[in-house]
C-alpha cells in the first residue's frame, strides 16, 4: 500500500521507523507541524518528526493548515491508499479523510472510548490509573470516537511518570499499528464501534494544572506529579526567612506517614523536604527552584530554609 503518515510528537517517530523498515508497504509522504521557535532563546526548531525523517529519503510538507486547498492538492497528487495519523496536532476535516482509499487511522495512547483527547497518558497517571494502553482506530471528524480496530492494555507502574509511560506506549504502539495495517492491506480488518457512553476525556495540559493543592491526600498529588513529569511539572510556591513565595518544580516524590497543616513543613533532613498534606504528607524527592537546575531533596534541604509550601 502507498503509506502518508501525519504526526509531530516523539509517540510517532517509532511508528515511522517501522513503515520506513516494511518493504511491503511505501511510505509516499510525512506530514508535520512547521518548524516553530522553542527554548529560552525562542530558536526555530523542528519538531521530533521533522527532526527524526532528516536522514531519510521521504517527501516532508509542513503546511500551517492541513485542510487548506493547497494542502489537499498535494495529498491527492500523493495518492496515499491509508493514511496513519499519531499525535499530529491538527484536526482533519472530511474533505482529506475522504481522500485515502483505505481510509485513515490514528495511534491513540488509550483504551479507547477512556481518555479522548490531547493528554491521555498524563491524565491516566494523575487520575491513578493502574493500566493505559495504545489503541488503532479509523478516523472521523469527531474526536478520537472512530471504530476501533485494535487496543493492547499496558499496566502502569507505581513509580512510573507520565515520560516513562510515553517510551512503553510508543513501543506498544509499533507492534499494534504494524499488524493492523497489515490486516488492511488483506482486507481482513475487522472494526468495533466505541461506546460513546463509556467516553472519559483527557484535555490538553495547561501549566496552571501543575499548581499542587496541598490540601488533597498525599496519595493524590503524588499521582499528580508522576502525571505531570516532564511537562507541564507540577509546582508550588514556598516561604523561607529569606524568600517569600518562590516557585519550586516537583519531579518525584513519595508518600510517607505525618500529619500537620496542609503545606507546613514537618521536617527538613537529607532525605529531602517531608510536607504535610490533607492525609498523610509528601516527601520532596527530586526538585527543581525557579531559575535553577534540578536537584535532589536532599541537596536542596543544604541550601534552602522552608517552612511552608504554597
Amino acid at each position: 500500500m502507498r503509506i502518508l503518515f501525519a504526526g509531530s510528537a516523539e509517540l510517532g517517530c517509532p511508528t515511522i521507523d517501522m513503515l520506513l523498515k516494511v518493504h511491503r508497504h511505501e511510505l509516499v509522504g510525512v506530514l508535520t507541524q512547521p518548524d516553530r521557535p522553542s527554548g529560552r532563546k525562542l530558536k526555530i526548531s523542528p519538531c521530533a518528526v521533522h527532526a527524526f525523517m532528516a536522514d531519510h529519503d521521504v517527501p516532508i510538507f509542513m503546511p500551517e493548515n492541513v485542510n487548506s486547498p493547497e494542502s489537499i492538492a498535494v495529498i491527492k497528487d500523493l495518492a496515499p491508499d491509508l493514511l496513519i495519523v499519531v499525535a499530529y496536532g491538527q484536526i482533519l476535516r472530511k474533505e482529506l479523510l475522504d481522500l485515502p482509499t483505505k481510509g485513515c487511522i490514528n495511534l491513540h495512547a488509550s483504551i479507547l472510548p477512556y481518555y479522548r483527547g490531547a493528554g491521555p497518558i498524563q491524565w491516566a497517571i494523575a487520575n491513578g490509573e493502574k493500566e493505559t494502553g495504545v489503541t488503532v482506530m479509523y478516523m472521523n471528524e469527531r474526536l478520537d470516537a472512530g471504530d476501533i480496530l485494535a487496543t493492547e492494555i499496558v499496566p502502569i507502574d507505581e513509580h512510573d511518570t507520565a515520560g516513562i509511560m510515553h517510551d512503553k506506549l510508543a513501543h506498544a504502539g509499533v507492534s499494534l499499528m504494524r499488524d493492523v495495517v497489515d490486516e488492511i492491506a488483506a482486507g481482513t480488518a475487522v472494526a468495533v464501534p466505541q461506546d460513546d457512553s463509556k467516553a472519559t476525556f483527557a484535555p490538553k495540559l495547561k501549566r496552571s494544572d501543575g499548581h499542587i493543592d496541598w490540601n488533597l491526600p498525599a496519595s493524590k498529588i503524588y499521582n499528580l506529579i508522576r502525571g505531570f513529569n516532564p511537562w507541564p511539572a507540577c509546582h508550588s510556591g514556598y516561604i523561607s526567612p529569606h524568600h517569600q513565595d518562590r516557585r519550586l518544580k516537583i519531579f518525584e516524590a513519595r508518600v510517607e506517614g505525618g500529619n500537620g497543616i496542609p503545606g507546613n513543613v514537618i521536617e527538613m533532613n537529607e532525605h529531602g523536604p517531608l510536607v504535610a498534606t490533607g492525609e498523610r504528607a509528601l516527601r520532596l524527592r527530586e526538585v527543581q527552584p525557579e531559575g535553577k537546575r534540578r536537584m535532589s531533596g536532599r541537596d536542596f534541604v543544604h541550601g534552602h530554609q522552608v517552612t511552608e509550601f504554597i
